[in-house]
């Protein structure tokens, strides 16, 4: 698979977001050596670039991602995340120093690695200034635990004062066909700044696949059943950009979720979208959108749909992000 640079860290261009592996989404938990052979797939074709986070379960991803990497760690970057766990004995969201240092042990631990290849502040703690954080995770890399160092759901401002403390190499968000937010500040400042983008649910949490064209089928619990585009009659309001992609996916023989990575890819070389599957099928199928190709005319055509209808989180879920 081709590469693409985060900062100076380089990745494949399609990486694996393990989450739905063991939380949140239909199926989470409940097949995890399936899981194991998903990831180990993922590294024989070419997707090195695997994202989990002590939050994810909690620890029960990491411990997955681990179990699955076991004697092949040197061929992934390995990234994940912190401060969405309270280790020191406050509240999450917590990045004070202490918390920082236990939640690096343990992902280390659970990961069985002496080092992450990327750490992320999984969300910004309003309580801990991003200088005192940035400051210790600097020493962690300085310590060989940690070689490059990430932000999710930063704002402009709080990147701009992280990455004066040290080099930040990459900055993660949602980002896709139906959640577009990162293009009218966010990206313009990594590109200044040379930072990389990672895009999460880069197919709209599968809405963009095609396959998800009602909640039916979705476990009770699924995350999905709540959040603001899928529910009160959005999800059937939003099918007309899936339509189009579909319409794309025809034009080139390819399927919607690779029209939709396609898309994310043709945005340019510092962007690196992690899909997230349970599913060995569609591990293959994400992996080959790496040689879709769109037209500057599709991906126009693309660019012109209308924004999703919905927020993309709930208030309590929106309140965490840093604006």
């Amino acid at each position: 698979m081709r590469k693409h640079n985060l900062g100076d860290l380089e990745v494949a261009r399609i990486g694996l977001g393990a989450m739905g592996m063991s939380a949140f989404y239909t199926g989470a938990g409940k097949a995890d050596d399936e899981a194991v052979r998903v990831l180990q797939r993922a590294v024989d074709v070419g997707v090195t670039h695997i994202d989990t986070a002590e939050v994810y379960g909690p620890y029960a991803n990491e411990e997955l991602v681990g179990r699955a990497l076991k004697g092949r760690r040197d061929e992934v970057v390995l990234a994940t995340k912190f401060g969405l766990v309270a280790h020191a004995g406050g509240s999450a969201p917590d990045s004070s120093p202490e918390n920082v240092r236990r939640a690096v042990e343990g992902s280390l631990t659970r990961l069985g690695t002496d080092r992450i290849d990327l750490y992320y502040q999984h969300r910004v703690d309003p309580d801990t200034p991003i200088e005192e954080t940035v400051g210790v995770l600097a020493d962690l890399v300085e310590q060989g635990k940690v070689r490059y160092i990430g932000l999710s759901e930063a704002s402009v401002q709080t990147i701009r004062r992280a990455h004066q403390v040290h080099p930040i190499a990459a900055v993660q968000s949602e980002y896709s066909l139906w959640s577009r937010d990162p293009e009218s500040a966010i990206l313009p400042a990594l590109r200044e700044l040379g930072i990389g983008f990672v895009p999460y649910s880069p197919l709209g949490r599968g809405f963009l696949t095609g396959s998800l064209r009602s909640l039916d089928g979705l476990d009770a619990d699924d995350w999905r059943r709540t959040n603001p585009r899928f529910a009160d009659g959005n999800l059937e309001r939003n099918l007309r950009i899936v339509d189009e992609v579909e319409a794309v996916a025809s034009e080139v023989g390819a399927t919607s979720a690779q029209v939709a990575l396609a898309w994310l890819l043709a945005q340019g070389g510092d962007i690196a979208p992690i899909p997230g599957t349970t599913k060995m099928s569609r591990l293959e199928e994400n992996a080959a959108a790496d040689e879709v190709s769109l037209s500057e005319d599709q991906v126009a055509r693309l660019n012109a749909l209308e924004p999703a209808v919905g927020a993309r989180y709930d208030e309590e879920n929106m309140a965490t992000i840093d604006a």
